[in-house]
């Protein structure tokens, strides 16, 4: 029987994920890393980390599934974007990866717009200049490290430094390549105009490939490391995002995935690429070939639930904490809560946003504050689906949703009523994982395509229908919250000054 291994490298562990010709997971498991913070708004990491957790994960992912590694007929690989790992001419590792959530090159962001003008660049890219991109990390090692930037002769991405020492090669997926703001997104490679403009070598950039497309194998090295068989196909995968969207089976124009993590994403498959001229949203290209995607990320949407429980209720259970909030009519009797507490970046690209309680008055009680919590994230992603409309997606006709906080009843309604659609769930909850190794399987012929792949794999398992009486209550609610960035932002700037 024919096994898939998907390796997902995150921020804090990576996992690696097995399952059979059916789709059913037979073992996953997870090595845990730290990541440094050697200055105010700086994110490091050792690449070391990835590959010993990738070693570790994989030799304990077969002994689970309790099958030799000849078993494993193709490896996907997903993980954190937008990362910068910078090698020598002999695959040495020049300096500790810059990660996804470093903010330190707002400067950079500046120069790349002045060097390329803001308008082109969100035209080719699909992307403004953000802080957590990797193009602006390329600058800032020229500018601060130069003794560093001349032994440069190729630039990975996180999780293809894990593949480089699997197989040897360097190689990228296009969906994990669009996060570096080097790509040009509709004609699905490097653009050389881009690059000219920052004075880039493409020749530091790696092959792109389509997610399930074969880009190298298991060396003899590796596969001694990790008990895979030497020659083992390991496709190009895609980008956390991107995969976690193929493990929900969101590839297809008018379904949208919704991940209530740490993070709130939405993610709307598409046929053509959409490219919102003010850069408020993120276009990218999708794992499944030849589709793309259209995505925004609200910064802290279960983090901010997280938060307030531990900083208010620390022993408190989730169901202690949110039953009370089921008695609570939508509007929370008019206490709205900002959910900016590590800045924001859709709809608003903004590091110095802040989180508010607004209308606080005495008649108001915990529950009160709880429901605003979860009704502030809310209107927060609406406002993300409001974006995705404007932009020229205009059909959404189903929402699957996942992630930590799409496990709460109370929380999945309340973003049914305030998005006005039905939510549904599924029966895959290994995320990214998960995705890639779909890639992997479509790779190696279990499914024709993407798609396919999906349709074989991924089921509804569960829907939260809308309620019309409630949503018609939200709409000047979330009128409300929508006014409030707008005449805080100025004292939010205020704040951070001080």
């Amino acid at each position: 029987m024919s096994y898939f291994l998907g390796i997902d490298v995150s921020t804090t562990a990576t996992k690696a994920l097995v399952i059979d010709a059916q789709g059913a997971v037979a073992s996953a498991a997870s090595t845990e890393y730290a990541f440094e913070t050697p200055r105010p708004q700086w994110s490091e990491q050792d690449p070391a980390l990835w590959w010993r957790g990738a070693r570790e994960s994989i030799r304990k992912a077969l002994a689970g599934a309790d099958i030799p590694g000849r078993e494993i007929a193709a490896i996907g690989l997903t993980g954190q974007m937008h990362g910068l790992v910078l090698l020598d001419a002999a695959g040495r590792v020049l300096r500790p990866a810059i990660l996804w959530n470093d903010q330190r090159t707002a400067a950079e962001c500046d120069e790349i717009a002045r060097r390329t003008g803001r308008a082109e660049l969100i035209a080719r890219t699909g992307n403004d200049a953000l802080a957590g991109f990797t193009a602006p990390k390329i600058l800032w090692v020229r500018r601060h490290e130069p003794a560093v930037y001349e032994q440069v002769r190729q630039a990975l991405l996180p999780k293809d430094y894990v593949r480089f020492r699997l197989t040897g090669d360097y190689a990228t997926d296009r969906a994990g390549a669009a996060g570096t703001l080097l790509l040009d997104v509709r004609k699905r490679d490097w653009s050389d105009e881009i690059l000219a403009r920052l004075d880039i070598p493409r020749a530091w950039l790696p092959p792109t490939h389509e997610g399930p497309d074969v880009t190298g194998v298991v060396s003899a090295e590796a596969a001694e490391a990790t008990g895979l068989r030497a020659g083992t196909p390991v496709v190009a995968g895609g980008g956390d995002q991107s995969a976690q969207a193929v493990g929900v089976g969101a590839v297809r124009e008018g379904v949208v995935a919704l991940t209530l993590g740490t993070s709130g994403v939405a993610f709307a498959s598409a046929d053509q690429p959409f490219v919102d001229p003010d850069g408020r949203l993120h276009a990218f290209c999708h794992a499944a070939p030849n589709t793309w995607h259209l995505m925004g990320v609200m910064l802290s949407a279960a983090g901010s639930l997280r938060w307030y429980r531990d900083a208010l209720f620390p022993n408190a259970s989730w169901d202690e904490l949110l039953a009370p909030a089921q008695d609570v009519r939508p509007g929370a009797q008019g206490l709205f809560f900002l959910p900016y507490l590590t800045g924001e970046r859709t709809p608003h690209a903004d590091p110095m946003a802040r989180g508010a309680f607004a209308g606080l008055t005495v008649r108001h009680e915990s529950k009160h504050m709880t429901r605003a919590v979860l009704e502030g994230v809310a209107f927060g992603l609406r406002d993300i689906f409001e974006l995705m409309r404007s932009a020229g997606l205009t059909s959404i006709e189903q929402v699957r949703i996942s992630g930590g906080g799409a496990r709460s009843p109370l929380w999945r309604q309340i973003l049914a009523d305030v998005l006005e659609t039905e939510l549904v769930t599924v029966n895959t909850t290994e995320g990214a994982a998960f995705g890639a190794a779909l890639l992997a399987g479509t790779g190696a012929g279990a499914w024709g395509d993407v798609r396919e792949a999906c349709d074989a794999t991924v089921r509804i398992a569960g829907a939260t229908p809308c309620d019309p009486e409630t949503a018609k209550r939200y709409r000047p609610c979330y009128r409300a919250y929508r006014g409030l960035y707008p005449a805080l932002r100025d004292s939010f700037r205020a704040i951070a000054d001080l």
